[in-house]
This record gives structure tokens, sequence and C-alpha cells, in this order.
């Protein structure tokens, strides 16, 4: 009930106001039974503009962070999230691409649509990275087409680290469903899974144009934090007076 809340009277109204979003390619999205739309992941927004602009209602696979913060504010947020209809997933050791899979086939098993970012990650510098195969693996297991979209001017409206959004013009681009039959059976062969995966990144590439990097986004943010904190460690330091 508070999902058709916020999104037909408190959020959604307010987004389409404020960022005026142009939409293309929505009728690409079916109009009933399971599939998976996975998209690039570029803003916090993306989480909200999204589902406010789609006709069905979408679960996201979410941080787990986002329902475990300290205070008020943290159950507040993990209020949201769950009254929103995201899962929240451990993406910390082992097990945490497992459970993310049994969550996501969990809600196609329902019928429904569920919403994926498979870089795993939101892009730091607005380029889309290397996708992980968790995707394919549910796209196989559950024998549901794949609906690639593409947002785009989300991390010019809220790039990482800004907390409130900037007016900036906003596309949300779907491309045609992709059909992976032909790999029926087949989820557990790693090329498979590797070749279905970067089938449905070329296919978000090309809605969204941005530059491709053949690495996960999070190898390529932790190298960057860790070149950071050495060249800091280098500096010279000022001498006290």
């Amino acid at each position: 009930m508070f999902y058709y809340l916020l999104k037909y009277v408190l959020l959604g109204p307010l987004l389409r106001l404020v960022f005026r979003p142009r939409i293309e390619g929505l009728a690409h999205v079916p109009s009933s039974g399971a599939a998976i739309v996975a998209g690039n992941h570029l803003s916090f927004s993306d989480h909200f503009l999204m589902p406010a602009v789609l006709k069905r209602r979408i679960t996201f696979l979410a941080k787990a962070e986002y329902f475990t913060g300290p205070g008020l504010k943290g159950r507040l947020t993990a209020f949201f999230f769950h009254s929103a209809g995201q899962i929240p997933v451990d993406r910390s050791g082992k097990e945490a691409g497992q459970a993310a899979i049994r969550e996501g086939l969990g809600v196609l098993s329902k019928g429904e649509l569920l919403g994926i970012y498979p870089e795993g990650t939101r892009s730091h510098d607005g380029r889309l990275y290397k996708g992980k195969v968790g995707v394919a693996v549910m796209a196989l297991k559950a024998g549901v087409p794949v609906v690639p979209c593409a947002m785009i001017g989300t991390f010019e409206a809220q790039p990482p680290g800004r907390k409130i959004p900037r007016i900036h013009p906003v596309v949300i681009r779907f491309g045609d469903p992709m059909d992976f039959s032909r790999y029926q059976g087949m989820e557990k062969e790693k090329a498979v899974l590797r070749a279905v995966t970067d089938e449905i990144m070329y296919a978000i590439l090309s809605l969204s144009e941005q530059e491709y990097v053949d690495r996960y986004a999070a190898d390529v943010k932790a190298a960057d934090e860790k070149r950071k904190a050495e060249e800091k460690r280098r500096a010279p330091r000022m001498p006290l007076r």
C-alpha cells in the first residue's frame, strides 16, 4: 500500500515535476508476467526515478547498508526502503551473491518485475562498468526476458556525495526485451553466464552511450581510493611555525 502512496501521491508526482524525465521505450516493459529490468546505476536518485515512471510495481535488490543505519535517520531510511518494496542484500562475504540470486528468483517466481544494476554499485565517475553474472543466472534459471534500461542525466543531477539533487534534464530509456531461452539449462556454464551478461551490458551501453570500462566498478573504486591515500601519505607536509 505504501509503495503506491509513494508512487502516486508523495514522491512520484514530485519527481516528475522537478526532473520532468523524458521516457523512451516504455512499451518494451512487459505489461504482465515476470521480467528483469537491468540498468546502469549513476545516482542515488535512480532508485526512485525508474519506479516513478513504470506502470507496474518493480522490486529492486538494494544494498543492506540502506537498512542498517544507526539512529532515527537509519530507522527512517530502512522503513522507507522496506515500504518502497526494496529487498536488502548483504554484499559482503562468499554467500552474498547467492543470497541476492535467491531473493531475486523469489520475486520473479511471483510473476513480478525485478530491478537490478548488474554493475553491483553506483558508478563513481559516470562511466559504465563490467557487469556481474548474477543477472544472467537469474534470467536463465527463471526463464524470463531482460529489459535493458539506461538512466541518462542522473549522474549530473546527483553525483556521489551530493545529498540534494540539482535540476538537470533526465532521460530514462528502455530497450527491446532480450530473450535468452537458447541458453536454457546452461546457467552453470561460466562462459555462457559471461556471454549473457556482456550482451546485457552492451545493450545498456547502446542505450546510454556511456564510456565503457571492462573492469568491475568496485575494483576501480578501491584502486582509486588506495591511490589517493598513497598520494596523500606521500604529500610533503608544511612545516609548523
